[in-house]
């Protein structure tokens, strides 16, 4: 009886130990789970650079809540404001109207303009701005490349010049366009041209697509367009952007907007997104947006093509 005794006492210590060396051992972290939601305004590099940025953070091991094309500039901005979304991306420029600054030249100067934005922005709602790309998405006066090629324009002051040497000019535009003093009247009163009511063509709405396509066809003889200086139909129409080489218009260059607390949580987003926005130029930006606009392509197809082509992503 005592033999057995011990052999079930010897038996418990064997399992007793074995338990004991089980609860020793380091249980496995859970892996972190970075979650975020991007946003983008309704408009197709809105789509565009809103695509960019989940492809991007999803390849780099986050979670991504897609709320792309949230809404207008003001929707948006209430979303990230009130952390309905985290990240997203807009224009330097539309710090003058979130800020009621739009008397200073501050923001005639894509550097200044950035640096001021990104001050207040920070200061006011908590939001950082990383690196914008080196494109201004602002208004502009496009002419048909025939234009351009025979008279050798390349900047507005160039055009100045061929409009009062009496040249053959004619520009269709929104109302808003030829009416608003920092618009048309701020590139005649900057540059000393003067366009009479023949020259201009009103169009029904603000849209460049329809202002672009006039120039290109020359209805009514018009040879040049109100336009947004990365419109994706410019390169199809074969237009070209003439300079402004006084800075007269805001630069509006895009960027991405991050609540501060998710930036300090993943600061690793700025090393991911800020190398693809500083490879944003004008031109490649008027391509990808073409590639929507007028191939049919999708945001997000477009998208992930330019990111793989770069090796951004795999």
């Amino acid at each position: 009886m005592k033999k057995k005794l011990l052999v079930l006492l010897a038996g418990l210590m064997i399992v007793s130990g074995a338990v004991v060396g089980c609860s020793n051992e380091p249980a496995e972290e859970e892996p972190i789970v970075k979650s975020v939601t991007v946003g983008s305004k309704i408009d197709t590099e809105g789509g565009l650079l809103g695509q960019m940025i989940v492809l991007l953070l999803r390849d780099n091991g986050f979670e991504v809540t897609d709320k792309t094309g949230t809404g207008t500039t003001s929707v948006v901005r209430s979303a990230i404001i009130s952390g309905e979304i985290d990240i997203y991306p807009d224009y330097t420029g539309n710090g003058a109207f979130f800020f009621d600054e739009t008397a200073s030249s501050v923001w005639n100067d894509a550097q200044q303009g950035y640096l001021r934005v990104k001050e207040l922005d920070n200061a006011a709602n908590g939001i950082e701005w990383l690196t914008p790309a080196p494109a201004n998405n602002t208004w502009a006066i496009a002419v048909t490349q025939v234009l351009a090629d025979a008279n050798s324009l390349a900047t507005l002051e160039d055009l100045a010049d061929y409009i009062n040497g009496g040249g053959n000019f004619k520009i269709a535009g929104s109302a808003e366009f030829f009416d608003s003093e920092v618009a048309m009247p701020a590139f005649e009163a900057a540059y000393g041209f003067t366009l009479t009511s023949g020259q201009l063509i009103i169009v029904g709405s603000g849209d460049t697509a329809q202002t672009e396509q006039a120039a290109a066809q020359g209805t009514d003889g018009v040879n040049a367009a109100m336009a947004y200086g990365t419109d994706g139909s410019l390169d199809a129409f074969n237009l070209i952007v003439l300079e402004d080489t006084l800075g007269v218009q805001p630069i509006y260059a895009p960027a991405p907007l991050v609540r501060a607390e998710v930036l300090t949580q993943y600061p690793e987003i700025a090393q991911i997104l800020n190398p693809v926005f500083a490879s944003l130029d004008l031109v490649t930006l008027q391509t990808l947006n073409g590639k929507i606009v007028v191939d049919g392509q999708s945001a997000a197809v477009v998208a992930r093509d330019y990111l793989q082509s770069k090796g951004f992503i795999d």
